[in-house]
């Protein structure tokens, strides 16, 4: 009896147990956990000039690293199943040990001209982390098979630098013969990469309360815009290089980046090539560099990258959206005038890596057209019938009036607080804000984008293509004649096209506001036309020439060229909802719904087929400083917390494997069973 019992309760207990671990193990196996690593970048805020080739290239090292390991782990669902182990031992650790041996020579690579670099050891170690992607269900994993296909890759693709020798083979374990398992593992969560996105990603734009604000202007406020117009990308210059942070590293993004602008940008441009190189933009003069992710359709197309780093084998799949119209428009300060910006200044704003890193540099906002002043950072818009998505991103403006570059790329150039003021000494400079609008429909969650495609911006792999980790990339290359121009105008309080270099003789009555700050109109309420002192850069709706339709460059095959729009008088006509067309690009007037679309409240009925996976709090949530709170502080994601940790464990199921774990306990009660049996049949012959 005593045997028996034992046997039932130690089994009792190794189940529950094994319980625990099952769950944590199948979330492993599933590929709904991520790799989350420090940041050393960002804590390298002074680097001697003659150590700063050595240290962005092992810098572009460590994301190899992480992007290869983060690999390893979707390719090991088998070997983790079997092992609990397994992630820890051959991924994680290695992980560790190669960062530590980079970290180490980053440092040596500076002690050997200035200070070395304090506590960047503990940075070495990651972790695991749950995704949140478990239990998202894409469809029926149509979309797994190309993320499986691509990742057979050979791994050499992956290590295409050379800098990393003695590890080169590291991307080819487990990168043979396990394509197809993975595309069976990914289906379920989310995306033809397999990593993303999913669901949750999406929100209903229209459930989103207004949260856009901005900073009243003072006296001396700059309120004057300058526009340039310098296309959409239609010839489709692509690369998955980053010239800002991995110069001279192919790959350094590990996602690819549509260009506009500066043609010549890659890894290995010199500031002599950009400034030498020819522009897509309507003036010449601007020769600047506009570069950002793309966005794709999760639709199985294989486009140029399918198999290529950056591309397919990191989890960048589906087809390439060309935008319908992009608008770059610099604005001023609400309490100064401005001063012109360095010729080759480089600015980054928003964080590549926000999903692990947390949200102190994100600066994501997206939105639909009609509905700009509703910002979302953590999510996707599912637009209306008749509106488009749109990205909008605000550049700092504010410089430390020395330096083009910092070493953690941040540092010389910072936002304006709350009330627009530039702190520690630094100097107002015109704010690029950068408006991207998409002709792209809502996707079908219900089924997992198999009706309509689920869509997504390219992410390192790790960071599962998250809307938080939106970001631009801004290298200025303005003539120094232009950019007089533009800081006279804005000063000024003109509104300046560089097209043709002048403005409309406004007195700045009204001009200057900033773009995509106005509450957009909701389809109950469609407003008149702009009158001749709106703001034309705001959501590219006024009258002037700062995202004005006619100075947009030729859209592409499939999008609808963008109608007038400029120095309207006058409402538009109402056409009923059987002739409503779908909006131009540059309004933001929402249309009435479509014929067999009315829900009888006069909204437009969104695109989607399912509910919203989230509602966004109408709570403004601060972040960034002042500019950020004027994209509207839509609340940002999560902070990772320790809750979201996993510790990698055996996974188990299956009815053999419950066979082999219950024996022991069918044994003991038998034991236990036969012992009460033999105990009643002495006590009733005593008796």
């Amino acid at each position: 009896m005593l045997g028996g019992g034992g046997l039932v309760a130690a089994n009792v207990y190794a189940t529950a147990s094994e319980s625990g671990q099952t769950q944590a193990g199948q979330v492993l196996a599933s590929g709904a956990a991520t790799i989350d690593c420090p940041d050393v970048g960002s804590q390298l805020t002074a680097v001697p000039d003659e150590a700063k080739a050595e240290v962005d290239k092992e810098l572009a090292l460590l994301d190899k690293q992480i992007a290869e390991a983060y690999q390893r782990l979707q390719q090991s669902t088998q070997a983790i199943q079997q092992d609990g182990a397994f992630a820890e031992n051959s991924i994680m650790n290695p992980l560790k040990d190669k960062r530590a041996a980079t970290i180490e020579r980053i440092a040596i690579a500076v002690d050997r001209v200035g200070d070395r670099p304090q506590g960047l050891e503990p940075f070495a170690a990651c972790i695991l982390r749950a995704s949140g992607n478990q239990g998202e269900q894409g469809g029926d994993g149509q979309n797994g098979d190309q993320g499986g296909e691509d990742q057979q890759q050979d791994g050499d693709n992956q290590d295409n630098q050379g800098q990393d020798g003695q590890n080169q083979g590291e991307g080819q374990d487990n990168g043979q013969g396990q394509g197809d398992e993975q595309g069976d593992q990914q289906g379920g969560n989310g995306g033809q990469g397999g990593n993303g996105p999913v669901a949750a990603d999406f929100v209903d734009i229209k459930s989103v309360q207004p949260n856009v604000q901005s900073a009243s202007k003072q006296g001396n406020a700059s309120r004057g815009t300058f526009s340039t117009a310098c296309g959409v990308n239609a010839n489709g210059l692509f690369n998955s290089d980053n010239v800002i942070v991995a110069p001279g590293v192919t790959n350094g993004a590990h996602h690819f980046h549509d260009y506009v602008g500066n043609q010549d940008n890659n890894a290995f441009a010199s500031d002599q090539d950009l400034a030498n190189g020819d522009t897509s933009c309507e003036n010449k003069g601007d020769k600047s560099s506009y570069f950002w992710p793309v966005i794709r359709l999760q639709n199985g197309a294989q486009e140029q990258d399918a198999g290529s780093p950056g591309g397919g084998i990191e989890g960048n799949a589906g087809e390439i959206v060309t935008p319908k119209q992009v608008t770059m428009t610099f604005v001023g300060n609400p309490q100064s005038k401005v001063t012109e910006m360095p010729k080759l200044l480089r600015i980054i704003t928003g964080d590549a890596k926000a999903f692990v890193n947390g949200n102190a540099n994100a600066n994501a906002s997206w939105s639909c057209t009609g509905f700009e002043d509703r910002q979302l950072k953590d999510k996707y818009p599912l637009c209306p019938q008749g509106s488009d998505v749109v990205r909008t991103f605000k550049f700092q403006s504010c410089w430390d009036g020395n330096n083009i570059d910092s070493a953690n790329h941040r540092t010389h150039v910072a936002f304006a607080d709350a009330n627009g003021v530039c702190g520690n000494g630094f100097k107002a400079i015109p704010q690029l804000v950068q408006r991207i609008v998409y002709d792209i429909d809502a996707p079908s969650l219900n089924d997992g984008g198999r009706t309509t495609p689920l869509f997504a911006v390219d992410s390192f792999p790790e960071q599962l293509h998250k809307p938080v980790t939106d970001h631009g990339d801004f290298i200025n290359v303005f003539d120094e004649d232009l950019m007089g121009e533009m800081v006279d105008c804005i000063n000024g309080g003109r509104k300046c096209d560089a097209a043709d270099g002048a403005g409309d003789g406004d007195d700045g009555g009204g001009a200057g506001e900033e773009p995509g700050n106005s509450p957009s109109p909701t389809p109950e309420n469609p407003p008149g036309g702009n009158n001749g002192d709106d703001d034309p850069a705001d959501n590219g709706n006024g009258n002037g020439n700062g995202n004005g339709g006619e100075n947009t460059p030729s859209p592409t095959p499939t999008a609808t060229a963008p109608s007038g729009g400029n120095n309207q008088d006058e409402e538009p006509a109402d056409n009923g909802a059987e002739n409503t067309e779908k909006p131009s690009a540059d309004s933001t007037q929402a249309p009435n719904p479509a014929d067999g679309e009315d829900k009888g409240n006069g909204e437009a009925v969104p695109k989607t087929e399912s509910s919203p996976s989230a509602v966004q709090s109408d709570e403004a949530a601060a972040t960034g400083g002042g500019d950020d709170n004027d994209l509207g502080g839509a609340v940002p994601g999560p902070e990772p917390s320790s809750a979201s940790v996993l510790e990698p464990q055996a996974t188990s199921g299956g009815l053999a494997d419950t066979g082999t774990q219950l024996w022991p306990a069918a044994a003991g009660a038998l034991l236990l069973l036969a012992g009460f049996v033999l105990l009643r049949r002495i006590n009733s012959r005593q008796t």
